[in-house]
């Protein structure tokens, strides 16, 4: 029983935290998992910044509303729904990923929750579990589950080397430099052919 566990941001849709510091001309926030590998220290920092210029939750689903998937995500997710079971496991939080998985035909994800004030200020957020992509992979497979896994980012890491297949899918060339021996591919043809080989 094989099933497919794939980041969201960078692997599905573009980042959501780079397409609002465009949106809102605030270039510090470009920074994701794929420069900060603490994801704790990289929300406290954000949510930061949001306060300082009074930005919350509106802004930025006035933002999400714009962006689509990348070109090829919903095609690719649709033809690996048709092979197997898949699940979206990202560190993206419900009230944003939403609209995005309705582009996308409403696949199964599992993510996190804001904490947001009345008045529209995101003033926290709730992990679903600590390490949550590793943890969710190894209780997958605690199931019955085998488990083939890719993502982009340092967040990726741990569910992709736990699993018995993982992929690097346009990661950087730190992270394939630091991980020579985990498979790095650019497109979803070559990411759909090394999952239909490990299945």
């Amino acid at each position: 029983m094989n099933i497919v566990c794939l980041d969201l941001e960078g692997v599905l849709v573009p980042e959501i935290w780079i397409a609002f510091a465009e949106a809102s001309g605030i270039p510090e926030l470009k920074r994701t998992t794929r420069d900060e590998p603490d994801y704790d220290k990289l929300m406290k920092w954000r949510l930061g910044i949001l306060k300082e210029h009074g930005l919350g939750l509106k802004e930025i689903q006035d933002t999400i509303a714009n962006i689509d998937p990348m070109e090829g995500a919903k095609e690719f997710l649709d033809e690996l729904r048709s092979l197997t079971q898949v699940i979206i496991i990202s560190d993206t939080f419900t009230q944003f990923a939403s609209p995005l998985m309705k582009k996308l035909g409403w696949p199964t994800i599992f993510c996190n929750a804001l904490e947001v004030a009345d008045n529209g200020e995101i003033t926290g957020f709730k992990m679903r579990i600590e390490n949550s992509k590793f943890t969710t992979v190894k209780a997958l497979q605690s199931i019955g589950y085998e488990t083939i896994a890719s993502g982009d980012s340092y967040n990726d890491l741990g569910m992709i080397q736990a699993s018995k297949a993982g992929f690097l899918f346009r990661s950087t060339e730190q992270i394939k430099a630091d991980h020579p021996e985990l498979p790095a591919y650019e497109t979803y043809e070559e990411l759909m052919a090394a999952i239909k080989k490990a299945l």
